[in-house]
């Protein structure tokens, strides 16, 4: 590999057919945009025609899709929010404690990712079902928590462990405590971490299918599952467009993410250099 890629030749061909896998995987988002737009009732590719009807009835009167879409948008707020809590708890806690049993701690909080979504699913209908919370957006968001949380604290653990902790001596060596600390050094350099988190944690819940069909109820049904539902009993070319939104709001919150790291990676490197600057204070006022 190192071969090829010392060489203009191999430079060349390594673009070639890493360009080509990428098309390749882009290619069925492809047809499902192009296809969103095909006045064919029944989604024929290539289209014949072209219209915007299939993004008009989506909002029509009678359509199901927006009440879908409100449950799944309170659903996934509700399901950041605890997940946030979850994770910079248990981020910060695997980060900057001595955590007994800390590998063994971190593999529990990310078990949930290991196994299979409709066990879990299962096991949530046991749980809320005799507590009478079926269909209810609390025990659905809850739901999507424990698949939401440990993708939270991925992201948490590592942007808290990229976070040069001079800074944080240096805060306490002028007297700072912990929670000064946290609020005035820690959490600001882990906001593009923290925003990241709550971008795919919302993400992860609007999209889950599983655990919403499980906890859902006749009034309480998520986009995924009213898709679900239109693919099963129904022919409705809509689904298309609701797919193209989902995927155009993918790109968007991925472009996001990738803006607010790209904002964020500076603030670090220019408080390190005030820091190699001025030194660390020590307790008396003097540097270090």
């Amino acid at each position: 590999m190192m071969e090829l890629r010392s060489t203009l030749t191999g430079r060349i061909a390594l673009t070639a057919v890493a360009t080509v896998i990428l098309l390749f995987l882009a290619l069925p988002i492809m047809v499902v945009l192009v296809t969103s737009f095909s006045k064919n009732a029944f989604g024929s590719f290539p289209p014949q025609a072209w219209t915007l009807g299939w993004y008009k009835s989506l909002f029509a009167n009678g359509s199901k899709w927006p009440a879908a879409m409100s449950t799944s948008a309170l659903v996934a707020c509700l399901s950041t929010v605890f997940s946030l809590i979850i994770g910079v708890t248990a981020a910060t806690a695997l980060t900057r404690s001595e955590l007994p049993l800390r590998s063994a701690v971190y593999a529990l909080v990310l078990g949930p990712l290991l196994i299979p979504q409709i066990v879990t699913a299962l096991g949530l209908f046991l749980l809320f079902e005799p507590a009478s919370m079926l269909g209810s957006p609390i025990a659905i968001a809850l739901g999507h928590t424990v698949l939401a949380s440990p993708i939270a604290v991925l992201i948490l653990v590592a942007t808290l462990r990229g976070i040069d902790e001079r800074l944080e001596d240096a805060a306490a060596s002028m007297g700072a405590n912990r929670l000064t600390i946290a609020r005035r050094i820690t959490f600001p350099l882990a906001a593009p971490g923290m925003i990241a988190a709550a971008i795919f944690s919302f993400i992860t819940s609007f999209d889950e299918f599983y655990i919403s069909q499980f906890l859902s109820s006749v009034d309480t049904v998520t986009l995924p599952v009213q898709i679900y539902n239109s693919l099963t009993f129904d022919i409705d070319p809509s689904v298309t467009a609701i797919s193209a939104l989902l995927i155009a709001g993918a790109i968007l919150a991925l472009a996001l993410v990738a803006l607010v790291r790209w904002l964020g990676s500076g603030r670090q490197e220019s408080l390190l250099s005030v820091e190699n600057t001025a030194g660390i204070a020590a307790p008396g006022g003097e540097a270090v």
